[in-house]
């Protein structure tokens, strides 16, 4: 994977900040209670000290920590070992911080219909920690996510645009829009790190051009991305992709898996967590660039609405500085929101610029 190091090895770095954000992450995010069974997984690329901080923030809310570590598997959403896939099942609350992440696979499937809460931080590091759930105000980051999707939600016609080319169209019919990053109050409900809303425009009527300029991955060979990749999108499939050396290895990953569900666009987010303000090649983080636009491609899962899929992988890429217009009307324009609500709601969240 191809990120901006920034990985401070000493066990002293940010350490009173990354308590407080372990903290902020199980008591208010994951919602663990007395006496639940939270399991927590990583694999050999994890940050040790993030899942150290999380169990140890986990026991002090009076539940149990279970810590499972496992080989870094060759790719996203691939099968665990069996003792995994039977930890995961038996969980209450399932936080996962691998880098091969396994969210949409069978296990993954199954310990969600068990009923278990789930949240995806793949590749969490302790800056990352601190800066998107320890320092932001996770109530307003709400406040903010609620606000974009009631606009969604009162839309039909969405179209993206961004100076780099992309140009993509989409009408949302009766689709749900879906607040990703919120609580997980629910059994068998999957949350993400908080700054991001998702949801898939009706499959026919997405067309137009993708240009992924900030990071796209998997495969494993890209991550931050070094040259655009443009992707022709025709009743919500990539029928071409082209660009440079990053559109080849792109290319050859998709069509390696001979699948053509790996092709669909299983959903459109927008990013918008304080915390992000550029890519650095950590997934988790990079869709959740403030302002940016993220597409995933292949498995679609049911929380998404409308048909889910199952594909042989699932990727997702960002778009930076993009101009999002609802039924005609920009409510962003190259990566910074116009919309009076919203411009409102980013002052009050201190983002610079606004």
């Amino acid at each position: 994977m191809d990120m901006y190091s920034r990985l401070e090895p000493r066990p002293e770095y940010l350490s009173f900040e990354l308590a407080l954000a372990a903290r902020k992450l199980v008591e208010e995010v994951m919602l663990v209670k007395r006496g639940e069974h939270v399991v927590l997984t990583g694999d050999t690329s994890s940050d040790r000290r993030v899942i150290e901080a999380t169990a140890q923030a986990v026991a002090a809310a009076g539940a149990h920590p279970v810590v499972v570590w496992y080989e870094t598997l060759p790719g996203a959403s691939m099968e665990p070992p069996r003792p995994v896939a039977g930890a995961i099942a038996d969980a209450d609350v399932w936080i996962e911080f691998a880098v091969s992440y396994l969210m949409h696979s069978d296990a993954f499937r199954a310990a969600m219909a068990n009923g278990c809460r789930y949240t995806n931080l793949t590749a969490m590091d302790v800056q990352m920690l601190v800066a998107t759930v320890g320092r932001p105000d996770f109530q307003g980051v709400i406040r903010l996510g609620k606000a974009l999707v009631a606009l969604l939600e009162a839309a039909d016609e969405v179209r993206i645009t961004s100076a780099n080319g992309t140009d993509l169209v989409g009408r949302n019919g009766d689709r749900p829009i879906n607040l990703r990053g919120k609580p997980a109050e629910k059994p068998g409900e999957t949350v993400m790190l908080s700054g991001q809303i998702s949801w898939n425009p009706l499959e026919e009527t997405q067309d137009g051009v993708l240009v992924f300029d900030g990071a796209l991955w998997p495969p494993d060979e890209l991550g931050l991305l070094r040259s655009p990749v443009r992707c022709t999108v025709e009743k919500g499939v990539v029928t071409k992709i082209e660009g440079d050396a990053d559109a080849d290895t792109f290319r050859r990953w998709m069509e390696s898996f001979d699948d053509p569900n790996m092709f669909r666009i299983a959903h459109w987010s927008l990013g918008f967590n304080p915390g992000v303000l550029a890519p650095t090649g950590r997934i988790v983080e990079d869709e959740r660039v403030f302002g940016c636009v993220e597409l995933g491609i292949g498995t679609k899962g049911a929380w998404i609405g409308g048909e889910p899929w199952v594909a042989a992988a699932h990727t997702d890429g960002s778009v930076l500085g993009p101009s999002i217009y609802l039924d005609g009307v920009a409510i962003e324009e190259n990566g910074r929101y116009v919309h009076p609500d919203l411009v409102t709601i980013c002052r009050d969240l201190g983002v610079a610029g606004y």
